[in-house]
């Protein structure tokens, strides 16, 4: 027997208003929510692009991942070295707002699930307008979550890379979100000075006996929100507190002792890197300058060049870092002198020995290799590297991202990229 279709004013379709029964929704609570993100979101976005803007996408085609990125890219500077905390900072506060602010997403969009049911669809041409952006919105919004979450994880299930999806996503959904709080700002500033809820097609003409208050509900999101907060940021520091980031890859769990006891993302087995590439008869470091000038110099050879130490961190996109290590090595100015360039080092290409994984070529800009701090490290803490630090040698750059710190360091190009 076939089934009748529900009518849109039937108390069971999603489509009536009566379907709706919470009698926490409201303009009030969702005004609350929204004020939340709109400067949650705000800090978001500009995080972001600044953390697009720290791996030199400009380096093309080394390290641009976003090749047809056109107009959106108007921003993009050669990356700084100073403070050397700068990257550590900036993604600490990207990762962990977006984590803490996931409880508020989810509330707000629950608060509001009525409107995306309302018919007609489109009352009129602006009418209609709004609702395309609201999904903009609420896509972009879930889409540049989600995805922001796998990548913390290290779960990259969605097809692409993770950079050019995340970048266009943002501008996409940061659009939306910039014309729906331009239409809707004042009036959730209106809201938030009411003392009681007026007539709106978010509440309830039918509600259900309540549970909890609105305040007690806003308790219970900022509650969750605290609680990812707690076990999230943590991934930013070391000792005690580093084992609350239960929710990071490289958080709660402690790396070893010894003097490198610090997190990594991949190991040498992971990168595909073998004893025999890397032992001290077979390792050669390549280094390219002027005119095709070539030095070919063994570990013994950078061992008798004059050697610096910096003490730096190591801090990556998934928003994990470690505190300072005491890094010691070769200037990476010093390699470029010795192949012609005595003065204003040039960008550098580096090429990794690595043969699984991202980033085993990436390129840096002058104005790194020329910082005292830019080393080629061959010791940590006192030691050698371990092969999972990068042994033979590895680059080492104040401010920047943790994947252009290339590891296991077979060759250096120095010129204008």
């Amino acid at each position: 027997m076939a089934r009748t279709p529900l009518s849109p004013s039937s108390p069971f379709s999603p489509f009536s208003p009566a379907f709706w029964r919470s009698p926490l929704r409201g303009p009030w609570l969702t005004s609350v929510l929204g004020v939340v993100l709109l400067g949650g979101i705000t800090v978001l976005f500009l995080t972001g692009l600044v953390s697009y803007a720290a791996y030199n996408p400009n380096l093309s085609p080394v390290n641009d991942k976003t090749p047809d990125k056109g107009i959106l890219g108007f921003y993009l500077f050669s990356w700084p070295t100073s403070p050397h905390w700068l990257y550590r900072l900036n993604q600490g506060v990207h990762v962990t707002l977006g984590i803490t602010l996931i409880p508020v997403l989810l509330a707000k969009l629950w608060s509001v699930v009525p409107k995306l049911f309302t018919l007609p669809p489109a009352r009129s041409l602006a009418h209609a307008l709004e609702r395309i952006s609201l999904l903009l919105l609420v896509g972009g919004a879930l889409f540049e979550f989600v995805t922001g979450v796998l990548n913390v994880q290290l779960d990259y299930v969605f097809p692409g890379s993770f950079y050019p999806l995340h970048f266009y996503g943002a501008w996409v959904f940061f659009a939306a979100f910039v014309v729906h709080a331009v239409l809707k700002t004042p009036m959730a500033l209106r809201n938030l000075r009411r003392l009681r809820e007026e007539s709106s097609e978010l509440v309830s003409p039918n509600p259900a006996e309540p549970t909890v208050s609105r305040r007690g509900a806003l308790w219970f999101v900022g509650g969750g929100s605290l609680l990812l907060f707690g076990t999230t940021v943590g991934q930013n520091f070391d000792g005690p507190l580093r084992r609350t980031a239960l929710l990071a890859p490289h958080g709660g769990a402690e790396p070893g002792s010894g003097p490198a006891a610090f997190q990594i993302n991949k190991t040498a087995a992971y990168a595909g890197i073998r004893e025999a590439d890397t032992n001290e008869e077979a390792w050669r470091l390549v280094v390219v300058g002027r005119d095709g000038r070539t030095a070919r110099l063994s570990r013994a050879d950078l061992l008798a060049m004059p050697l610096h130490s910096a003490a730096l961190p190591i801090a990556c996109v998934e928003g994990w870092s470690t505190s300072d290590q005491w890094w010691r090595g070769v200037r990476l100015r010093d390699l470029a002198a010795l192949v012609g360039y005595d003065a204003d080092p040039p960008d550098v290409l580096v090429e990794s020995l690595q043969r699984r994984g991202a980033f085993r070529r990436a390129a840096l800009r002058a104005n790194q290799v020329a910082d005292s701090r830019s080393l080629l490290a061959l010791f940590v803490n006192g030691e050698d590297l371990t092969p999972d630090h990068g042994y033979p040698a590895r680059i080492i750059v104040p401010a920047a991202p943790g994947v252009l710190n290339t590891k296991w360091v077979a060759r250096m190009t120095f010129g204008d990229l």
